[in-house]
């Protein structure tokens, strides 16, 4: 494999079939790291043919379970013997640091495992008929062909939460990583090979969305697409499925209200607890999060001295190239998204937001070079819900400030948005804790926390946070056909009709 062999189609690796290439860069530095082949539709039809070659005629598909599994759990043991390499390829590729990186690999290896031991358990569902001549079984079928679409944030992360379940159904896949990031997907795909996956099964297209992931969306041979990213894409997607009626998973992100009672900064620790889990809410991997708890929503008996300490701390936190010992935050993935983060900064500072920090790119240093996509941790006071800031998704560094007075409003607010992925309560009430938690319309509540997600539970979220649900039992489901067995043991005429 050479280094612009980044195309894996039928078992072999190769150039795009019209020898274009892209470069990758360093969003740190905004310098190439390497060259990557564009595919383009003539490339995309051939890894769907051979994925539907593989599915139709290959061995992957009815492999017992076990070995699946088994494959599955030595993926996961490949991914932690290459953990520090993953990690540096995620840090130069994403921007992040290092140790997100490292959790990165850590978070992957879980989600095989979880995959691996979920489908080696699970058995056929035998269904009662109410007749001792009847034998009624309801059973799980890969779906086929699946064309999995990744966003450029979590490469790595997104991508194995679709390969995961959908080789652990059975099927055979085309990956589409973003063409912003595409590396860590490519490494991933040689472990999948190392592992010993069949030829075929696993197929990758670097390349554009228009041509590479609309083509996959409409494809006739392609059963089902599973897309993570943004709205407008997210809707893209969907029109070009409708026609061929193939199965369609979404997950487009979120506005994620953070949501702080004054009961839960009663306590110094408290506060400092609520404090320092906001900022991680809004500024890990510099915003660039589906479930960023973007917007802090708080009583506004306690909303002066929280945005104070909250603004002064997020004033600290040191920017730079993900690689360098003390970076506690990284530049944001490309010159578009910096655009963008100004843009929403600028149209707050319009509608009359106040800057309590931020709002600017830092000044070049050490191990922040003045070409690299920076921009400095923002909070947003006196926001609300008219505002383009408050309303749309800006996966940036940028956190919005409102407040309310009593629980009923703190729902209201929280829940006024279209999108409905991930939101999270701070109170020591439990019973309050219970309450907003049961009301507000999102897919993922932390109650006293923020961000930690587990394998075994499901991911995803309601109104135009997307369809369907990624990890957990659901997260298999969406890779597999259901399909009920009803065996007459003693068959004899019905004698419906007397002729």
């Amino acid at each position: 494999m050479s280094e612009l062999e980044t195309l894996h189609i039928d078992g072999a690796w190769r150039a795009a079939a019209s020898g274009a290439t892209r470069e990758v860069l360093d969003p740190a530095d905004a310098t190439t790291i390497t060259k990557v082949s564009e595919a383009d539709a003539t490339d995309t039809d051939a890894a769907v043919e051979a994925a539907r070659r593989a599915f139709d005629s290959g061995r992957w598909p009815g492999t017992p379970v076990a070995e699946r599994a088994d494959l599955l759990r030595r993926v996961a043991g490949l991914l932690q013997r290459d953990r520090e390499d993953l990690a540096l390829i995620e840090s130069r590729d994403t921007g992040k640091t290092l140790e997100e990186g490292r959790t990165d690999v850590d978070d992957v290896t879980s989600a095989f495992r979880y995959f691996a031991d979920l489908v080696a358990n699970e058995t056929g569902r035998v269904v009662d008929a109410g007749s001792s001549t009847v034998h009624s079984v309801v059973v799980h079928e890969p779906v086929g062909v699946c064309a999995l679409i990744t966003p450029w944030n979590y490469p790595l992360l997104q991508a194995s939460w679709k390969i995961a379940p959908a080789l652990a159904a059975g099927n055979t896949f085309v990956v589409k990583p973003s063409e912003i990031t595409p590396l860590s997907t490519v490494h991933l795909v040689k472990l999948l090979i190392e592992a010993g996956l069949p030829r075929g099964v696993a197929n990758l297209v670097t390349g554009a969305g228009d041509p590479v992931g609309a083509r996959l969306s409409e494809h006739p041979l392609v059963d089902l697409v599973s897309f993570t990213g943004g709205l407008a894409s997210g809707t893209k997607v969907s029109q070009a499925a409708a026609p061929t009626v193939k199965k369609v998973a979404l997950e487009l992100g979120g506005k994620n209200p953070n949501v702080v009672f004054a009961d839960a900064c009663a306590t110094e620790e408290g506060f400092d607890t609520a404090v320092d889990q906001a900022l991680n809410a809004a500024f890990i991997h510099s915003g660039q999060v589906c479930s960023a708890g973007s917007r802090l929503v708080i009583e506004e008996s306690v909303r002066d001295r929280f945005v104070t300490e909250l603004a002064r701390r997020a004033e600290k936190i040191v920017l730079g190239r993900g690689t360098e010992p003390g970076v506690e935050c990284g530049p944001l993935v490309s010159a578009e998204q910096l655009a963008k983060t100004e843009a929403y900064v600028a149209s707050a500072r319009a509608d009359g937001a106040v800057v309590r920090c931020g709002g600017f790119r830092p000044e070049p240093a050490a191990t922040r070079p003045a070409s690299g996509y920076f921009y400095a941790p923002t909070v947003l006071d006196y926001c609300h819900g008219d505002m383009r800031v408050v309303r749309e998704e800006t996966f940036g560094p940028i956190l919005t400030v409102e407040t309310f007075h009593t629980e009923e409003e703190a729902v209201a607010l929280a829940n006024d948005t279209e999108y409905g992925l991930a939101g999270a309560v701070w109170t020591p009430d439990a019973g309050r804790a219970r309450r907003v938690a049961g009301r507000l319309r999102h897919g993922t509540i932390w109650i006293n926390d923020y961000h930690p997600y587990l394998p075994q539970a499901e991911w995803g979220g309601f109104g135009k946070s997307g369809v369907g649900r990624e990890l957990g039992p659901a997260g298999l489901a969406e890779y597999r056909e259901t399909k009920h067995v009803y065996q007459n043991l003693q068959p004899r005429p019905v004698r419906w009709f007397r002729g």
